[in-house]
């Protein structure tokens, strides 16, 4: 009873979405940056090293908190101390309209590690020309959230 009961709502969510794409985070930074993923549960950190580290996780709907968040600190403890700034990929995955919602913000100040530096969120899918850019490495004003198709990886780039 219980596979049936779990069956289902997989299946659906393949029949629904032709292909799901992926949250993925580059780091081009020079310096380590650690990532927790923040749904239902934490994972992580899942450390990035300089240039040439990425994180990534295919689309999902959490089924708890519906949306999900790449919570990203200079500090590998920077989840867990308080007042220490992160910089925040957030994304919630539309099945229904095979799109995908995402957003970019800082708690607790702006990331010291990206300060001066350029950061983008975009979509691999050509289409697609909303992006975000913060030129200097802290959020501009205004709101920062964006649509793509769901089909294609969204991609934060560190000191882009």
């Amino acid at each position: 009873m219980l596979l049936t009961n779990l069956i289902t709502p997989l299946a659906f969510l393949a029949a629904t979405v032709s292909a799901i794409g992926s949250a993925r985070v580059n780091n081009k930074c020079t310096s380590n940056v650690y990532v927790w993923p923040v749904g239902t549960n934490i994972t992580g950190p899942y450390g990035l090293s300089g240039t040439v580290g990425y994180y990534a996780e295919s689309f999902h709907v959490d089924p708890n908190t519906g949306g999900r968040a790449l919570k990203i600190s200079s500090h590998p403890d920077g989840l867990y101390t308080p007042g220490t700034p992160q910089t925040i990929f957030a994304y919630n995955l539309d099945v229904g309209t095979n799109q995908v919602w995402f957003d970019l913000s800082n708690v607790f100040g702006n990331n010291p590690a990206f300060v001066g530096k350029k950061i983008t969120v975009k979509s691999a899918d050509p289409a697609c020309t909303q992006e975000i850019v913060w030129p200097a490495g802290v959020p501009p004003a205004g709101s920062q959230v964006r649509v793509c198709s769901a089909s294609s990886n969204v991609v934060l780039t560190l000191c882009a």
